[in-house]
């Protein structure tokens, strides 16, 4: 049978050897809970701040700012939610974009059956934010903005450095969902400003099922899940060790080759784009210019992006329609409506996410079958 062709890294990665390792080391060997106050337990309390001093590391935050969180699902709720209960009767507005991920999107739209307001900055064609937009979105009730950093389907890195400063002119907190960014560009919480940034382990080669919340020292939150008080008290919850540790040794991983990775995707990248143009076939690349590498989003005229999934597939070649979280929709997605893509291209929209696993020859596969589809089929 032919080998499997994986390319749909932004919906998750594998897991990488690093990481598997040391989630059987931490389940077999160090599995005392650390709030246990023997002396097994004070050694797994002294693992688990080590990992969180080693990511803060890499994001260039202090250990203390960093929460562990069962994902990045998780981390956007508390970060959203936990900001608007601390002002229960008195700031209402939270402002976000048009293009975030679910987990954000399905929380605004929680709050605002609470009778909260929420405003939905527009995009241009690229899917960017305007900085103007933010500006003029901003009242005395403003409790929260939140923009993501890159966009999960089109990739597009956001401008939060320039949202970011605009927020905090207006004394309001700002979050940003790094789910996609997180392990694959450079990221310093410091330089970026942000209050609050969400990650995801299962994105940049970690397990699934956890994550960490970036919390800027002296920001108000209030715990959406009580108990233990682990966590500061702010995520109640035995911490799941070996997953942490996993997570830690793949974001490193990554961290320490963000450079060396970017060029190699681009590179794949290149392939498969030149051989598109090269063959005539008429499509668009969604997205800014500043965008992750290895994730293209590709809308080819007339087609039908499903179909394009299905006919790869049985090439055994795995990509995807946009969004794995929005698979199981078939109208057109909300990040494309919002970038105004046309729906003769909209419609065929696929994504192609490259990962350091994937090889040249997997990028020419991917490129020869997508040319065969269409010879055969639009």
């Amino acid at each position: 049978m032919k080998k499997r062709i994986y390319a749909d890294n932004a919906a998750t990665t594998k897991l990488s050897a690093a990481a598997a390792k040391a989630m059987q080391i931490y389940s077999s060997e160090e599995y005392a809970n650390p709030s246990s106050l023997h002396s097994l337990g004070r050694n797994s309390k002294k693992i688990l701040e080590n990992a969180r001093k080693r990511i803060a590391a890499t994001i260039d935050a202090e250990p203390s700012e960093i929460y562990f969180t069962s994902g990045g699902t998780e981390s956007d709720n508390l970060a959203l939610k936990g900001s608007a209960f601390c002002y229960p009767f008195k700031k209402k507005r939270i402002i976000t974009s048009s293009i975030e991920h679910h987990a954000i999107l399905r929380s605004t739209e929680f709050l605002a059956t609470m009778g909260y307001d929420i405003f939905y900055l527009p995009v241009d064609e690229f899917g960017l934010v305007n900085a103007l937009d933010l500006e003029k979105a901003i009242n005395d009730d403003t409790v929260l903005i939140s923009v993501m950093l890159a966009n999960n389907e089109i990739g597009t890195i956001e401008p939060i450095f320039e949202l970011a400063r605009i927020a905090h002119k207006h004394n309001i907190p700002f979050h940003t969902d790094a789910v996609q960014a997180v392990g694959h560009i450079p990221i310093s919480v410091k330089e970026l400003g942000v209050d609050m940034l969400s990650a995801s382990a299962h994105k940049f080669n970690g397990p699934r099922g956890v994550g960490f919340l970036y919390i800027r020292k002296g920001t108000n939150l209030t715990p959406l899940m009580n108990g233990g008080g682990q966590e500061a008290g702010l995520r109640a919850g035995t911490e799941n060790l070996p997953a942490i540790m996993g997570m830690t040794l793949a974001l490193e991983e990554s961290y320490n080759k963000i450079s060396q990775n970017k060029d190699y995707l681009l590179k794949l990248e290149e392939i498969i784009l030149q051989g598109l143009s090269e063959n005539n076939i008429d499509y668009r690349i969604n997205g800014g210019k500043e965008k992750l590498p290895g994730l293209i989003s590709l809308s080819f005229n007339g087609a039908d992006g499903e179909k394009i999934l299905h006919r790869l597939d049985l090439a055994n070649i795995c990509i995807s329609t946009g969004s794995a979280c929005n698979s199981r929709e078939k109208e057109i997605s909300h990040v494309l409506k919002a970038i105004n893509l046309e729906e003769q291209y909209a419609k065929g929209t696929i994504r192609i996410s490259l990962g350091i696993d994937n090889t040249e020859d997997e990028a020419r596969e991917i490129l020869n079958a997508i040319l065969k589809d269409a010879k055969r089929f639009w």
